[in-house]
């Protein structure tokens, strides 16, 4: 019997163990994919999110001329005088007057101390007494010779007329040759004693302590009843100096240069110096001479340089900075050259390194350097002229990274 049309109406009915199976697929493969998308836009988010790109400082490597006046070195070193003194006395003795104050100007000559010298002026006194009474001695002699001179030729005459014997007159001749041998010696004691008299003079001038040149008192040293003496005492209590002169006529410059660059430095090169003290003010000078010899504890050789033009400014062991120039030679044969900043330079594995930038991020290049002209060195090769390279790079730059100019917009 065939179905009746209920029966067929009653098949298509859902059943309870079907309906809601197929929503809640449905439902749950929808939010899975919202699950995936989700995470996908999350993990881009952060990952753009913690990609900073580094800031770094950007400079042009620049073509120059190496002409008059472009610095090939740089030192630094102290203002010296080259003539200065501690002033001392030739013998121990007390200071009776201090005469001199820091910063007075003396004049060579002038007297600075004195030395206590009573002992010494009686011992002159005596010497010049001495010599007095050996010139008396040696007229009381003088006379008597005479007087024996007139007995000899009275002597002489009788014994040619055979009054005296011949024994007179060899007797008159032995006291005349004794009295001028008396005569001789008395006399050569008054030259002992003038010059016995002539060194307690000197060592009475030695108490007299003067300046040796004109120049500048930079030191006082000793007081008024201290004792001085030319070496120094074990005790502690001797003063070796009474002060010290400083002729500032002879103020230079003495720098210490590497011996591996004092090739770029010459006698009458010219340099430009800076007082520690005085910043803007740049001080034309010249190199003086290279001292022939090197500190083989420091690999230096010493550089004497001379101001062109002193100044009341410029005091003795200043710190001073000089930048040596370049010889003169004819512009035209100045050789051209590209610097690039020294702070831009960083070595790796022996080489030398730049990191250059290019379409917003670094390369690193390898490039040979020359000669250090101030805070750039120069190129020989690997760059050429407008290349950027970064300065100072920082930690974990690496090759092909992005960075952004400083100060530029993001």
């Amino acid at each position: 019997m065939s179905p009746s049309p209920a029966d067929k109406l009653s098949e298509l009915r859902i059943g309870d163990e079907q309906r809601g199976s197929r929503p809640v697929a449905l439902i749950t493969a929808i939010l899975g994919a919202l699950v995936v998308a989700g995470g996908v836009v999350a993990a881009v988010f952060l990952l753009g999110a913690g990609v900073e790109m580094p800031e770094v400082a950007i400079a042009r490597v620049r073509s120059v001329s190496m002409s008059v006046g472009s610095t090939v070195l740089n030192a630094s070193g102290y203002v010296t005088a080259r003539r200065q003194a501690t002033v001392s006395s030739k013998m121990a003795g007390q200071i009776t007057e201090i005469l001199i104050e820091e910063g007075m100007e003396v004049t060579e000559g002038q007297v600075l101390a004195r030395l206590d010298a009573s002992n010494l002026t009686r011992s002159l006194e005596l010497a010049e007494a001495q010599s007095a009474g050996a010139e008396k001695a040696v007229l009381e002699a003088e006379a008597q010779l005479a007087e024996a001179r007139l007995r000899q030729e009275r002597i002489r005459r009788l014994v040619e007329q055979g009054v005296a014997g011949q024994a007179d007159l060899d007797a008159v001749d032995g006291e005349v040759a004794t009295l001028e041998a008396r005569i001789e010696r008395q006399r050569a004691d008054i030259v002992t004693s003038d010059r016995s008299a002539d060194v307690i003079r000197q060592q009475i001038e030695d108490t007299v302590i003067r300046a040796p040149f004109d120049g500048v008192i930079t030191a006082k040293n000793a007081q008024t009843g201290e004792m001085m003496s030319p070496i120094a005492g074990g005790a502690g209590f001797t003063r070796t100096g009474v002060g010290t002169i400083v002729d500032m006529d002879s103020r230079e410059i003495e720098v210490d240069v590497n011996e591996a660059y004092i090739n770029r430095v010459s006698p009458g090169q010219p340099v430009e110096a800076v007082l520690d003290s005085y910043e803007d003010w740049r001080i034309p000078a010249r190199v003086i001479a290279i001292i022939p010899t090197a500190d083989r504890d420091r690999a230096t050789v010493r550089v004497r340089i001379a101001f062109e033009e002193l100044d009341s400014r410029i005091l003795p062991d200043m710190g001073v900075r000089v930048s040596f120039r370049a010889t003169e030679i004819e512009e035209t044969e100045a050789p051209e050259g590209l610097l690039v900043p020294a702070a831009a330079v960083f070595e790796d594995t022996g080489r030398d390194l730049v990191y250059l930038v290019r379409d917003g991020r670094v390369q690193r290049r390898a490039v040979r350097l020359g000669d250090v002209a101030g805070e750039d060195f120069h190129v020989l090769s690997g760059l050429v002229e407008g290349d950027r390279v970064v300065v100072d790079p920082p930690e974990g730059l690496g090759d092909g990274t992005e960075v952004v100019e400083a100060g530029s917009a993001r």
